[in-house]
């Protein structure tokens, strides 16, 4: 157990490991609590750990509010990945103050453990618990937990939080009966040991980190049970899953055996880095074909190689083009996304140029855009105090590139008119339409109504905003 002064540092009391014994104290009182609300901030992997405190929470027998303004606690999972990301969660606590004052708000998340002295001086915050005592989250609100208290509370708020991620409970998703989603995030990665410049990731996630080839089959197991469609493999690092298991194992291993081994109609792969696209796992698609989603997104951040160097980022962008290039020969259907970074301290018109013409040379069916924001403590906010992009010309910049972003979503969709796409349905639509999302990560409106959680097959009619509308096509 590492002391953080300052703060409340967990003590699980296991084996008699801390001696005399504590006293025994709730992070939050509740008193016959029955509503919650999560509140979910940033990533997949942020949802996923979202997704299951709200399971955990129902499985105590607690019920989801209507809003958080009904809710008696209200949990606040939050991202740190950029500026705007802290200041949205700063003001949707206090907005849930503001409306709901006697609500207990439990802050945790990629936030809470960056700087939790931030959040435990938000008027209304009752229990600040980092990534690394997690797992503290439910039983916390629901039963009492015990502590070591070390120095002071923070504005007499209990903070929970170390550097050495000891405390770490990393599990999969509890799926339940009752789980409200038809896609779910299976979270069987977390952290990352990479160290790009840029990114605050390693310091509020901790190392990469797998969940056991054994619990993530449970998981698909009881998903399946529960009559589960679609299954959306997530991480942080998601490629380096294995890699710290003893034996080491690989990704491909993962998948592999969720495909061999279970009944799960559909895998889904959330985000991989580019290298961690190998042949074994690209041959994946050809042997199973229709159960793993053509879908894959390969994080890019800058076509323009200097910009690339500087972010400490692992490949060339001819490395990059290359593994597109296996991809889309393979899957000439599949959507292919990318994350790109705007405004990279030092990025001149010459280095974004150069990454507009590597993007635009490639098969991209869609593009997520984010500015690049100073994280404290990161190499890179060293060089945005020496080499600032002014926030106007980031601006412009990401304009151009959403405009070609649409460009090539748009024609993406159109190829597919009068074509035949799987769909998985889900929650929401009219009298008249059902939503759903094509394997190919297609938004699609299904002129028909129906439950969610189906697989069906639809053909396309005509091109809608965001996405195609269909018709069903009946056996």
């Amino acid at each position: 157990m590492i002391p953080i002064k300052g703060y409340i540092q967990f003590s699980a009391l296991r084996n008699g490991v801390c001696g005399t014994p504590l006293p025994r104290v709730s992070i939050v009182t509740l008193n016959n609590v029955a509503e919650y609300h999560v509140e979910n901030f940033g990533c997949r992997s942020s949802r996923s750990d979202g997704e299951a405190i709200a399971a955990g929470l129902r499985q105590r027998g607690l019920d989801p509010a209507t809003d958080f303004a009904s809710a008696n606690v209200v949990v606040v999972n939050t991202c740190s990945v950029t500026a705007d990301a802290d200041s949205g969660a700063r003001a949707f606590i206090r907005r849930v103050h503001r409306r709901n004052p006697q609500a207990k708000i439990v802050v945790t998340g990629c936030y809470a453990q960056r700087a939790p002295q931030e959040l435990a001086a938000i008027e209304g915050v009752s229990t600040v618990i980092g990534n690394s005592h997690k797992s503290l989250v439910v039983p916390g609100i629901v039963e009492p937990a015990s502590f070591v208290p070390l120095a002071k509370l923070v504005n007499s708020v209990p903070v929970f939080v170390d550097e050495t991620f000891a405390h770490t409970d990393l599990a999969t998703l509890p799926f339940t009966e009752d789980a409200d989603q038809t896609r779910p995030n299976l979270k069987i990665q977390d952290g990352c040991s990479n160290r790009c410049s840029f990114c605050i990731i390693p310091e509020t996630r901790g190392p990469s980190r797998s969940v056991s080839l054994a619990e993530c089959l449970a998981s698909v197991e009881r998903f399946v049970g529960n009559g589960g469609q679609e299954l959306v493999l997530s991480g942080i690092n998601l490629g380096r899953w294995g890699r710290d298991l003893n034996p080491t194992q690989r990704f491909v291993d993962v998948v592999t055996a969720i495909l061999e081994t279970t009944a799960l109609p559909r895998l889904r792969l959330s985000s991989i880095e580019p290298m961690d696209w190998t042949s074994e796992l690209l041959a994946l698609f050809t042997t199973h074909v229709g159960r793993l989603a053509r879908h894959a997104h390969l994080p890019l951040q800058s076509g323009s190689d200097t910009i690339l160097r500087r972010m400490h980022r692992r490949y060339r962008p001819w490395h990059y083009a290359e593994k597109l290039s296996q991809i889309r020969t393979l899957l000439p259907d599949a959507a292919i996304g990318t994350d790109v970074m705007v405004g990279f301290p030092g990025e001149t018109d010459t280095h974004f140029q150069e990454s507009y013409d590597f993007i635009a040379s490639l098969p991209f069916t869609y593009l997520h855009l984010f500015p690049f924001s100073a994280r404290p403590g990161t190499p890179a906010a060293e060089l945005h105090r020496q080499q600032p992009v002014p926030a106007h010309v980031a601006s412009s910049r990401m304009e151009t590139l959403r405009t070609l972003a649409d460009q090539k979503n748009r024609a993406f969709r159109q190829s597919f008119l009068g074509r035949k796409l799987s769909v998985v349905t889900l929650r929401g639509g009219d009298a008249e339409t059902t939503p759903a999302l094509s394997d190919n990560f297609i938004k699609v409106e299904v002129a028909t109504t129906c439950p969610p959680n189906r697989t069906m097959l639809v053909q396309a009619t005509r091109l809608t905003e965001a996405g195609l509308s269909a018709n069903p096509l009946h056996p």
